[in-house]
């Protein structure tokens, strides 16, 4: 596992699991969103987008380094999943998704997080009284997600491991079989 990308519908914890299983591979997160926002929730334009996951993903000659690729735009699924080896499929129920995001949501909306150094932030307004809200966003996606995903695995994902989580204990099981490296910093002893 060298090249992963981690997918899964709004808020169900891909950011959370990738840097889990960086802490315990070494892997450089690479989050999408960060990549695509830009001030005032201006997306970058495909162009420019590709351009910068290109400039995070593609290695260059001699270059073996990996990373965890976070995020699921249709923009540029065909640059990280063709270079990924494996791929994490998030498919937690939608009633743990809901919950995890509205909790991230409204911890976001207290604590005034900036987003991705972009100077965005989630307020109230905007996550709960309008129609871009993320929670609906969520609500309204999570089936057609699930579809689409299956499909794009069947397809683009036929030559790459594929692990699809569904539920908490499969997330854990998963990380257990990935154990953090020890933290004594030792060597072998002889």
């Amino acid at each position: 596992m060298k090249r992963v990308v981690v997918f899964g519908t709004t808020g169900s914890g891909k950011s959370w699991l990738a840097n889990r299983l960086s802490e315990r591979t070494g892997l450089r997160v690479i989050e999408l969103d960060a990549l695509y926002w830009g001030p005032n929730w201006q997306g970058a334009t495909d162009h420019l987008f590709r351009h910068r996951v290109e400039r995070e993903t593609v290695p260059l000659a001699g270059d073996d380094s990996g990373w965890i690729v976070v995020g699921n735009y249709g923009q540029v699924r065909d640059l990280t999943w063709h270079l990924a080896d494996t791929l994490i499929w998030f498919d937690l129920p939608s009633r743990v998704v809901f919950w995890r995001l509205l909790r991230r949501t409204v911890g976001r909306v207290i604590s005034g997080e900036e987003l991705w150094r972009t100077g965005n932030r989630e307020t109230f307004r905007n996550s709960f009284l309008s129609r871009q809200s993320i929670l609906l966003w969520a609500l309204k996606t999570h089936r057609r997600n699930r579809k689409r995903f299956a499909i794009e695995c069947s397809i683009l994902g036929k030559d790459k491991k594929v692990v699809q989580l569904r539920s908490p204990r499969e997330v854990e099981a998963f990380l257990g079989s990935h154990p953090p490296p020890p933290r004594d910093g030792g060597g072998a002893m002889n």
